[in-house]
This record gives C-alpha cells, structure tokens and sequence, in this order.
C-alpha cells in the first residue's frame, strides 16, 4: 500500500508538473514564433497544448485511484476519503474539497486549450490564434501552479491514518453532486475561450467582427453549461437542504450568478456588432467582466472569505486569486483603453425603438442588476475589512432590487423579437405586438381566475404571457415558412430559450408567491387534513448501515403512495442532516421535512410540509432553454448576405427595415444563418 500510495502522489504531481511546464513553454514558444516568425514554433502550440491536456488528465487519474483505493497516506484522502464512502461519491469526494476543486478546474482548462489547438490547428500561422493560445496558457499555467503549489492535492498527510470522515455529509446524500460542480465549471471555464480571442484582437488590432464569428459557439456552449450548473444547484438545494428553496441569495449563489448575468448580456449584445458593428466596447467590457468574475467567485468561495453551505472554508489560494483577478481587470481595461480609437463604432443607433436600442438596454439592465448583487455580496466583507464588525445583507435586499428589473426585462423579451433594426413605425409595432398584447392579456385573466393576487405575481404573470407571445409569433412564422426546419437556427432557437425562460420565471414567481407551509403533529394511525392534503403517520422506523443511521416517518399521503422524510446521522462525522422527502407534480410539489429529535418507534412526530406550485415546471423550462441553445448552435436557413472585405458588419440584402410587409418579412427573418460566414468571407482570423 505504501508503494502505491507513493505512486499515485509522485506521478499526480508529475502530472501538475507537466501541465504547468507545458504551459510555461508553449506561451514562450508561441509569443516567441509570432515575434519572429518562426511558423516551426507557431506550429508547436497544439503540442504543448496536449502536453499539459495528458499531464492533468494524469494527476486526476491519480486522484481518482487515491479515491477509490483509499490511499490515506495523502492529506487531501485523509480530508475527504473514507472506507464506507459508496464509489460514485469517493469519486466526487475529488470536488468536494478546495485542492480538488482547483483540480478540477485545472482539467477543464487543459480541456478547452487543447480544444481550440485542435479547432485552429491548421491555422497556426495566423497571429490571432496564436495569441489567444498564449492567454490560454497563462490562465492554464496560473491554475497549475495553484495546483503544483498553495493547493496542492497530492501532499503527504500524517503518518498512521487508515480512515477518514468522508465528504461534508451535504455532499454525499444526493446524486446531483456528481454533475452540477463538473457542469458549472465547464460554464466557468468555457469563457476563457472568447475572452482569449477578445484578448488576441486587442493586442494584434484585429477588432473586426471576425473573432466574434470564431468564438460565437464557445460562448453559447459556455453559456449554456453555466446556465444548466446554476439549475442543478438550486435543484440540489430543493432536494438536499430541506428548506424547500431553490434560491437564497447565498453568496456562493451569487457568485455563480453574476457571470450569467454578464455572459447573458453578451450573448446578446454581440448580435447587434455582427449586424452592425457597434457596442464594440460593451462587447469587449461585458465578456471580459464575465471573466473576471469567474475568477472572483472563485476567490470567493475558496479563499474562507465567506461563510456558506457552499464554500470550501479557509484555503491557501485566496489571495493569489485575488491578485490573478486585479491583474486581469487591469490588464484588459488597458488593452481596451488604448485601443479605444479603433474600437468606435462606424455607426449609431437611430432610434431606441429599433433592434439594436433593445439590446443596449438589455445591456444597462443586465449591467446594472450584477452591480447590484456584487454590491450585496461584497458589502458585508467590505464593512468587515473596514469597521471589524459584521453585518449581513439578506434575501430582502437582493429580491426587493431584483424585482423591478426582471420585469423589465420580460417586457423587453416580448418587445425587442418583433422590433427591425435602425427604426419602427409605430404602425410596425401595432401589428406585431397585436397577439402578443392579448397572449398577455389572457396570462393576466388566467392569473387572476386562478387565485393570484398582488400587483408583483399579476404583472409577472401578465408581462410572461406578453414575451411568450412575442416568441411563439416568430416561431409561428417561421415554422410557417420553412417548417420543423425553421426552429434550427440562432434567433429561433433563442425564442424557444426565451420560452424556458419566461417558464422559470412564471414558476418562480408563482412558487415564492404563493408558497404555504404548517407545522404538523401526527400521531399514528390518525389522519390529518391540511392544505387539501391528507397526512397519516404509519410509523418511524431506523436504517442503519456502516455509513449511516436513518430515522425516518412513514407517512401516507392524500391515501396514497408513502413517503419518508428523515434524519440522517453520518456516523464517521457524527453530523445529522434532514432530508426531505417530495410528492412531485405537475401544478405543486408537497414537501416533507421531518423535525430534529424523532427515534425509532416514536408515534408521535413532527413534521414540516410546504405546499409549492409549479416547482417542477423550473426544470422543464431548464431542458427547453438547453434545447434552445443547441438549435440556436447549428446553422438555420441561410439567405443572401454581403460581407465587407474589412470585417464590416455583416449585412442583410432586401429592403430597408421600416415599415410595410416587406420590412415586416425582413425583421422576422432574423434567423438568417451567419455562422461561417465571417469565416468564409472575411480576412482570415
């Protein structure tokens, strides 16, 4: 054991070693082959790129087999491991932890770098590719050396120890935690690729539309996996905390939540720059923010400067990532600021009712509402670091400032889809907002039969029914035009994304709105009515094995099926830890939580129950924002387009939009495909 033990910490840190060499010498090889060049340099960058790909895939072979074979000789099995661990959470104990979250990131960057030397690997000759390797090889480098150095995984632990308590008990009762940290950090990660190439047409002046062409996909896909990690993280808080949320504004939360936010912002401002070259500097400032604050949430939840259900506790890393996150706001604003001449757009916008004025107040609204949960979630470690006293910026805050804003911008989702760009008549807007209009109208009626009430839940519901109207008139038309086919392609695919969104969005409303709980006494054999559901306690009852106690209350709902809400007691750790038992449905989830203090054969128990509406409805509308972003992904139909030569703005033929059925058909085609356009026609990138 001993021998082996050795083996998997020597070789996992010869992996790291790798990784990190590669990246050192591959940005040297490369910088070095564009200063002279020297193409038989230029052409070493992928090499260097699956060098450090093969040396963390092997250190996180060998964290794994540390795992699974129990080699208490390393510090980081003795933190996490244990002998009763079942193998699937042995084998996401590697995340479960600060060293091993730094691994896993590492393993994501080496994946993306070599990725994109495997995509531009017969262009290595081109400038721009070869500066987008080098900053991905300093970020890869960066996370190596935390890797190698403060957080080193592989270190020797102390001398004699044959077991450990395992994962943090929240981190091994549930099967989500296998998927939603990897997830996550593929939307983290993913990023680095368009903020690489936004940093390459910086340093070489190639601010044309092209890199964005290059990049388009990289940052939908990122997008789309950071979008799906936070869904799965408010899906494991439902399931696993027992409070019967799915958001708190935890600040680890938050954390995860401002890169949307920016990432969202930009997904949709780079449209308006292809089609017209302009918001160059939003574009640029927007994704290089989405960026950084995937560093500084990373600081955040690793460096103990928070406290969280979320957070890894006090670690070694923080202020290298501080200083990693300084050095990239400062190293990319400048870049930007002396590039500022060249990034003024060629146009501007003619009117605020027109495409492009919808996107850039997509912009401020987005921009602004990150400000203001960075200013809640940073506010209390500010005061602390300035008064020595602690202060706390709860849930009100962040919904009170979050409301307004998410209603505009579910205004503006049943606004901008019908608006053409440069400017609309107002005749224009009546008849395409016309069905819209009633959609939301019947939303409103519909919310009102139903029982809502209060002005928020109304105007939500009724501004819901509005964007979905908006984007169900596209896909009506478009589906017209080119049938099944016509739902494949950017635009309309971004309507079906829009579709989920607006469904999490009626369902959080309609859950944090109309929610009701009790606290229940059950005594056995009795039946309880409450909130038209029927609660009979069967019995409590206890499953024990080498890893855990269970105490758990059978209860028989509505006359039905038998849940079990109970107390788990992870013995290594001696931690106890409810877990919830759910009825899930189609309009409301009832919710079970059994309260502390219950034991075996007790008959009388109490029990929380919370009564949710259309929880379920937030995952589905997850799935339909995950289908939307891989037809939005693939090419739609493809019309006649005109590119400069210099890298303009890509171009439309037809007439001007405007007013009357052709600058109608005109704005309802903005599924036109340019995907590879830019890659055909414009200067190579």
């Amino acid at each position: 054991m001993l021998a082996a033990a050795s083996a998997n910490s020597a070789l996992g840190r010869a992996g790291l070693l790798l990784m990190l060499a590669a990246s050192v010498f591959g940005a040297i090889a490369v910088l070095y082959g564009i200063r002279r060049k020297d193409a038989r340099l230029l052409k070493q960058g992928p090499v260097y790129a699956f060098l450090a790909l093969g040396g963390i895939v092997l250190a996180v072979v060998m964290m794994q087999r540390a795992l699974v074979t129990r080699d208490f000789s390393m510090a980081y099995i003795q933190q996490v491991g244990s002998a009763d661990t079942p193998l699937l959470y042995n084998i996401a104990a590697m995340w479960s932890a600060l060293e091993g979250s730094i691994l896993l990131w590492a393993l994501m960057l080496g994946v993306f770098t070599a990725a994109v030397a495997w995509r531009f690997r017969d262009r290595t000759d081109d400038v721009l590719v070869g500066w987008a390797l080098i900053v991905m090889f300093v970020i890869s480098a960066f996370f190596a050396m935390l890797s190698f150095g403060p957080a080193d995984p592989f270190g020797a632990g102390a001398a004699g120890v044959t077991s450990g308590p395992g994962p943090n008990p929240l981190l091994q009762n549930h099967i989500l935690v296998l998927f939603h940290p990897p997830i996550l950090y593929l939307g983290y990660v993913g990023f680095s690729v368009p903020f690489a190439f936004a940093m390459a047409a910086l340093i070489t002046g190639r601010l044309g539309e092209g890199w964005l062409m290059e990049t388009r996909r990289w940052a939908l896909f990122a997008w789309a996996f950071l979008t799906i990690g936070i869904l799965l993280g408010g899906w494991w808080s439902y399931e696993v905390l027992g409070w019967s949320g799915v958001w708190a504004w935890d600040p680890v939360e938050n954390a995860s939540f401002l890169p949307w936010l920016t990432g969202t912002a930009y997904i949709h401002s780079v449209l308006v720059q292809e089609r017209r070259g302009m918001l160059r500097v939003w574009n640029l400032s927007l994704l290089v923010a989405t960026f950084a604050l995937t560093i500084l949430g990373t600081f955040l939840t690793r460096s103990g400067v928070l406290n969280s259900v979320h957070a890894f506790g006090d670690g070694p890393v923080g202020t290298w990532l501080l200083v990693f996150f300084g050095l990239i706001v400062v190293v990319s604003l400048g870049l930007i600021a002396w590039r500022g001449d060249r990034l003024r757009s060629p146009g501007s916008i003619d009117s605020p009712l027109s495409r492009e004025g919808a996107f850039l107040a997509n912009n401020v609204l987005f921009t602004v509402w990150a400000f203001i949960i960075l200013l809640g979630t940073l506010f209390p470690l500010l005061v602390e670091a300035l008064q020595n006293r602690q202060t706390l910026v709860g849930a009100p805050y962040f919904d009170r400032l979050s409301q307004p804003i998410g209603l505009v911008l579910l205004f503006l989702m049943g606004v901008a889809p019908v608006l053409p760009w440069r400017k609309a008549s107002t005749e224009l807007l009546r008849n395409r907002l016309f069905w819209p209009a009633w959609c939301g109208a019947g939303a409103l009626v519909v919310a009102v039969l139903v029982g809502a009430d209060g002005w928020a839940p109304l105007v939500a519901f009724g501004l819901a029914g509005f964007a979905a109207g908006s984007a169900g008139r596209q896909l009506a038309l478009a589906t017209r035009r080119q049938g099944w086919r016509g739902l494949v392609g950017r635009a309309n695919g971004g309507m079906i994304v829009h579709i989920g969104v607006i469904i999490i969005a009626v369902a959080l409303a309609s859950s944090n709105s109309f929610t009701h709980s009790a606290t229940l006494e059950l005594n056995q054999g009795e039946v309880v009515e409450w909130g038209g559901h029927s609660f009979e306690l069967v019995s409590v009852d206890e499953r024990t094995n080498d890893r855990q106690s269970r105490v758990a209350a059978n209860v028989i709902l509505d006359g039905g099926s038998t849940y079990r809400p109970a107390i788990t007691t992870y013995l290594n750790m001696g931690a106890d830890i409810g877990t919830p038992s759910v009825r899930t449905g189609l309009t409301e989830d009832v919710y079970l939580t059994l309260n502390q203090g219950a034991a075996p054969g007790d008959t009388t128990v109490t029990l929380r129950v919370f009564i949710k509406p259309m929880i379920l409805w937030l995952w589905l509308g997850g799935a339909i924002m995950a289908v939307g972003t891989l037809l939005a992904a693939f090419p739609g139909s493809r019309r006649r387009v005109a590119i400069d030569p210099v890298s303009a703005p890509i171009a439309v033929d037809g007439p001007p939009s405007g007013s009357g059925a052709d600058a109608d058909a005109d704005a309802d085609q903005v599924d036109v495909d340019v995907d590879d356009v830019g890659t055909r026609n414009e200067a190579p990138v």
